[in-house]
């Protein structure tokens, strides 16, 4: 990788590149700094250490229709017989590394207490990708998932997630028996699910949030989705190409940037696992996604963070669910678990907290 890294060429300088005000990209001095910081100060080694100190496990789960796929995850399991399972689900461009905080901090929690589990989703990380005749889309990691925490045992669990995770998630609480309630930090939606549904001031600045991200975020999307081909080799022959393309969603996406020290880290995990191209499976359903509004009858709980790209009114994800919680925080954007674990950590010990009140008996 730094032989890769050494090697590689930094483009010209540019208009667009000394202009970061312009909002056109990544910037020249960014990238330049960031490249001599991944070749000199950067130690991956450290971050492999701290990935280490859980628990890590491997496991062959077999698909419906005969593919095996070697699944990775990090599993924290209490000693409570009574503990509730809680499977914490990534997205792109993220993995396992942005639960290591808000594991430790769901550890210490006593009422309740959880048995974690934190997937690497297949083609992410240490999973292994679908394979090449399947045609796999965010129904399938739900299946995966679902297949992959009944395996273990934990049966009425709770599933989180964020990003394509949060796709995901709606899909195991629409369709997931085993499944016993969802949470979200984030809910990205086209358009109103009905008319005449209330905003209020704040949802109002979050959709202008969300609305320009439409406008002017998007562009990355709809390459995964359309080409993902494409910018797939791209990504995979380059790490300072993928540095670029990561670095730029991090900095973007995030209320704090955070430090490139972990920028460089979460790239480094996709690099490593060579899953650059083998993530981007998920966009090619984005457009006609039917977890958009899907109707979800179990418990469901909704963190809003402010700078969060997909924002959405809660009156939207509640339209036709069973929406029972919803915070709204002053502080973070789209890496909640990574920015705020503290929060996020303390909305979802509160929501299952209260499951009891939402559940019918029997």
């Amino acid at each position: 990788m730094k032989t890769l890294i050494k090697l590689g060429r930094l483009a010209p300088t540019t208009y667009e590149g000394t202009h970061p005000e312009a909002g056109l990209g990544i910037s020249d001095e960014w990238i330049k700094n960031a490249r001599e910081t991944w070749l000199s100060d950067f130690d991956w080694r450290a971050h492999e250490k701290r990935i280490n100190s859980f628990p890590n496990w491997k496991v062959n789960i077999t698909d419906d229709d005969g593919s095996i796929y070697n699944v990775h995850f990090i599993g924290v399991l209490s000693d409570n017989a009574n503990a509730v399972p809680l499977v914490l689900l990534h997205g792109w461009p993220g993995s396992v590394f942005e639960f290591l905080d808000i594991i430790s901090i769901l550890q210490q929690s006593q009422s309740p207490s959880f048995h974690i589990i934190a997937p690497s989703l297949p083609g992410y990380g240490w999973t292994s990708c679908p394979p090449p005749h399947v045609n796999f889309n965010n129904t399938g990691i739900a299946r995966i998932v679902d297949k992959l925490m009944t395996g273990l045992g934990l049966r009425d669990y709770v599933v989180q997630g964020g990003d394509i995770g949060s796709h995901v998630a709606r899909v195991i609480g629409s369709k997931v028996p085993d499944c016993r309630a969802v949470h979200l930090n984030m809910f990205f939606a086209r358009e109103a699910p009905a008319e005449g549904l209330p905003l209020t001031p704040a949802d109002e600045e979050r959709f202008k949030v969300s609305q320009k991200f439409r406008m002017t975020g998007l562009a990355y999307a709809m390459e995964h989705a359309t080409r993902p081909s494409t910018i797939g080799h791209v990504l995979s022959s380059n790490p300072i190409a993928l540095l670029a393309w990561i670095g730029e969603k991090l900095i973007e996406w995030s209320d704090s940037t955070p430090t490139l020290d972990t920028i460089l880290a979460m790239v480094t995990v996709y690099w490593v696992t060579n899953s650059a191209s083998t993530s981007l499976y998920p966009y090619r359903g984005s457009g006609d996604d039917p977890s958009a509004y899907i109707s979800i009858k179990k418990p469901l709980g909704y963190s809003i963070f402010p700078k969060e790209i997909g924002s959405y009114p809660p009156s939207w994800l509640g339209y036709n669910t069973n929406l029972v919680f919803v915070r709204e925080h002053q502080k973070g954007g789209h890496f909640a678990a990574l920015e705020c674990p503290q929060e996020l950590a303390e909305d979802i010990v509160e929501f299952v907290s209260t499951l009891h009140k939402f559940e019918k008996a029997g």
